[in-house]
């Protein structure tokens, strides 16, 4: 099952999904023009069932195979929002949303889906029920979170799950997955150091908020190099530092410091926690001092199941010929709650040599449709096949 031939025809029109999404691009959960765009476009493709609303605006599409004997249901889903990046690609149908882009190839995973979607609603060729969910929220909302916390995976009786992110650096169509843990837990921190301001030239009539907060900057990488296993992964990183005053002769009264840690198993994201706020009282006590800590557990750690996963480089390798070993990936993925509720995996498409995610220069390959829409469809054509 090498690149499917009907996706070959299909390659202009998805192509065409893909740079309308691109040019009108939406944030968490405001796609309410591409969610609208989704249903209509599963409704045209004569889906059994289209429900919108599912996680506030997210879309559910469901399709019948000819027959139903073993009763199987597969979920296959991609993410349709955008990130606030001013767009620098210069291409014709580049983002008309100023501070608005698809800087993360969104558009492309929901454009191959609904390609997808087309091309098993047209053939039925499998024994069981598939069922299409285009998320939004992915980037940093947990949207994915909020579709199952609908009932989502309940409501259509969805036994596995699976989905698929393009990859920068990876060659184009070119498949990468790893079993187990893949992407990493995202959690967040801000810590609120308070002490007593007064004249920078009289630091011994003060509690200075800074030096607790500076103290605390490089305490914190002790986690890493100190409190963690070396085998395990913890990245521990303070991203801002703001005081309360600006002025250059005043020791602030407070200091706020925020940051991220991200971790590859619940363990760590538990001694990671324990110790911020260990090292932080402790500094704050030394100095004389108080500190508050806001630590909110966001994203958990994706966990590809074993069996899913091998099935999935099965699917990969008929399509691309082979597909490689991933690396861990320390970023994100809210996908990890389907996984959660649900077996399933997660794979890399290669994107080609593009600018990575997240960057004003990104732009989705679309030379990538044609393999990642065979890999969806073979997924329930091979999982389910034809009685």
């Amino acid at each position: 099952m090498p690149v499917k031939n009907r996706f070959a025809e299909l390659h202009d029109e998805i192509t065409a999904w893909r740079r309308d999404i691109h040019e009108h691009p939406e944030l968490l959960y405001e796609t309410h023009r591409t969610s609208a765009l989704v249903a209509d476009k599963l409704a045209e493709f004569g889906c059994d069932e289209v429900v919108t609303g599912i996680g506030r605006t997210g879309v559910v599409g469901v399709i019948k195979g000819k027959t139903d004997s073993a009763g199987k249901v597969i979920g296959l889903r991609a993410d349709m929002d955008a990130l606030p990046i001013l767009e620098d690609t210069g291409v014709e149908y580049a983002s008309k949303t100023p501070g608005v882009m698809h800087a993360c190839g969104h558009d492309g995973h929901t454009a191959m889906l609904l390609g997808a979607a087309k091309y098993l609603a047209e053939t039925r060729h499998f024994d069981g029920t598939v069922v299409v969910i285009f998320q939004p929220a992915e980037e940093g909302g947990a949207g994915g979170k909020a579709m199952c916390d609908d009932g989502m995976m309940d409501r259509w009786g969805i036994q596995e799950v699976y989905g698929m992110h393009n990859w920068p650096g990876q060659p184009a169509g070119a498949f990468s997955i790893r079993p187990g843990a893949f992407f990493a837990a995202t959690d967040v921190f801000e810590i609120d150091f308070e002490g007593k301001g007064g004249h920078a030239a009289k630091p011994q009539d003060t509690v200075d908020t800074t030096v607790m907060a500076a103290q605390a900057i490089l305490a914190l990488q002790t986690i890493a190099s100190r409190n963690a296993d070396p085998v395990d992964q913890v990245v521990v990183s303070v991203t801002s530092f703001e005081t309360s005053s600006k002025a250059f002769n005043v020791i602030p009264q407070g200091v706020k410091l925020r940051g991220t840690v991200r971790t590859m198993s619940k363990d760590m994201r538990d001694l990671a926690e324990s110790r911020i706020t260990g090292i932080c009282d402790g500094i704050a006590a030394t100095f004389g001092g108080s500190v508050s800590i806001d630590y909110l557990r966001n994203y958990p750690v994706m966990v590809n199941s074993g069996e899913q996963t091998d099935f999935a480089v099965e699917v990969a390798r008929e399509v691309a010929g082979d597909c490689a070993d991933a690396p861990l990936v320390m970023g994100g993925e809210d996908f990890a709650f389907m996984l959660e509720e649900r077996p399933g995996a997660y794979i890399l498409v290669g994107n080609g040599d593009t600018a990575l995610v997240h960057h004003p220069k990104y732009n989705f390959n679309d030379d990538v449709i044609p393999a990642g829409c065979s890999w969806y469809a073979g997924i329930v054509e091979r999982r389910m096949p034809a009685a």
